[in-house]
């Protein structure tokens, strides 16, 4: 009998494969169901989308119906309106009938089309054709609240990738709109959230901008170690092998406890591993993680100019702030406190730091590891 790994990657960690954020879900819980908005903000790896679909599976009210919509491939308006009328029909109706229906009642002016596969009651697709103009628009963002209202629900719209559309062009103006539709309706809560920090923040915080106190922002930090230990343990155990309580310790610290390289880690770990886990093991999936990566790794260095690289490279010899220090810009060749300001700003822009007050860290753990080992950093 094949054993399946217990642990998940590369997609939301969802069900059994999902640990500890109790309270930041009793806090997003709590938001949905009682019609809060809420923008989540984390860097990258955090667990914000696991986070969401956790929550939004666990609401069991027949009253309130969630809608997940992912818009990390829309460049445009035009794709965000499709993807979002798109979502909403499919996710609040369950009948065929239903979709069609609900199309061409609320979407009359954008001439809705289906397309179906095999199975028509659940392989179709939906695509419109119009020339947008404001009122076209303003029909497919009052989508969700007439929905609700004829089916007699709340809607909760779970919107992955938000900052996408400060890509978009006339991005501030897309966001007014946006806004002046969803502030004023009253059967449909929004949850947004997204990969890229600083553009969230960019989006919620600035009081200069549409979205500014939208709704709760929740600042999500990272599962502690004493969290993910006896949840990394359990894993093992449960599939007949095991792990010590320091080695499972070693895969946190390893990947500075970001939730998905935890669970990528303790996953080719669990892989190597034939009963118990040993030091051997941990090194090898480490030094395997590392090598898949690599390619990724590669091209972001290969876009670095010698300044950015002499930046990371201080960030990863344990410099965290102070960078404008006349010692540290001498120590690692960053010319001038001006040059400093500059290069942070553009490795922010390129989501390769986090910048919280005067501290700055790397956002991905692993990035920082391989090039500890390079040449970079002989």
């Amino acid at each position: 009998m094949i054993t399946e790994n217990p642990f998940v990657f590369g997609k939301a960690a969802e069900g059994p494969f999902f640990t500890d954020r109790a309270e930041d879900a009793k806090r997003l819980h709590a938001n949905l169901t009682h019609g809060i908005n809420t923008i989540l903000i984390s860097p990258r790896r955090w667990g914000k989308t696991s986070l969401v679909k956790k929550v939004i599976s666990e609401i069991d009210r027949p009253d309130i119906k969630p809608v997940f919509i992912d818009i990390f491939q829309c460049k445009s308006e035009y794709e965000f309106y499709h993807a979002f009328a798109s979502a909403v029909i499919k996710q609040t109706s369950s009948k065929l009938d239903e979709w069609v229906e609900t199309a061409k009642t609320f979407l009359s002016n954008i001439s809705p089309k289906f397309s179906f596969g095999s199975d028509p009651m659940n392989d179709f697709s939906l695509s419109f054709e119009w020339n947008p103009k404001d009122d076209t628009e303003t029909d497919i963002l009052q989508l969700p609240e007439k929905i609700a209202q004829k089916k007699n629900v709340h809607l909760v719209i779970c919107l992955d990738e938000f900052q996408q559309m400060a890509n978009f062009t006339d991005s501030e103006k897309f966001q007014k709109k946006l806004r002046s539709v969803w502030q004023h309706q009253q059967n449909v809560t929004y949850c947004m959230f997204g990969s890229k920090k600083h553009l969230m923040e960019n989006i919620f915080n600035d009081k200069n901008k549409p979205f500014y106190k939208f709704g709760d922002m929740m600042f999500l930090k990272k599962i502690p170690t004493e969290e993910w230990v006896p949840f990394i343990c359990s894993k093992f155990q449960e599939t007949g092998k095991s792990i010590s309580l320091e080695q499972a310790a070693k895969i946190c610290e390893t990947t500075e406890n970001l939730s998905s390289y935890v669970q990528h880690l303790a996953w080719v770990v669990w892989y190597k591993t034939d009963k118990v886990v040993t030091n051997k093991d941990i090194a090898a999936a480490i030094d395997d993680l590392l090598e898949q990566n690599k390619v990724f790794f590669q091209r972001e260095v290969e876009q670095l100019s010698e300044l950015q690289m002499n930046f990371l490279r201080a960030l990863a010899n344990g410099v965290s702030n102070g960078f404008s220090r006349k010692d540290v810009i001498k120590k690692y060749r960053l010319e001038s406190s001006a040059n400093v300001q500059s290069i942070r700003k553009a490795l922010l822009k390129k989501d390769l730091i986090d910048v919280d007050g005067q501290d700055i860290t790397f956002n991905d753990s692993l990035f920082k590891l391989w090039l500890k080992r390079q040449k970079y950093y002989e």
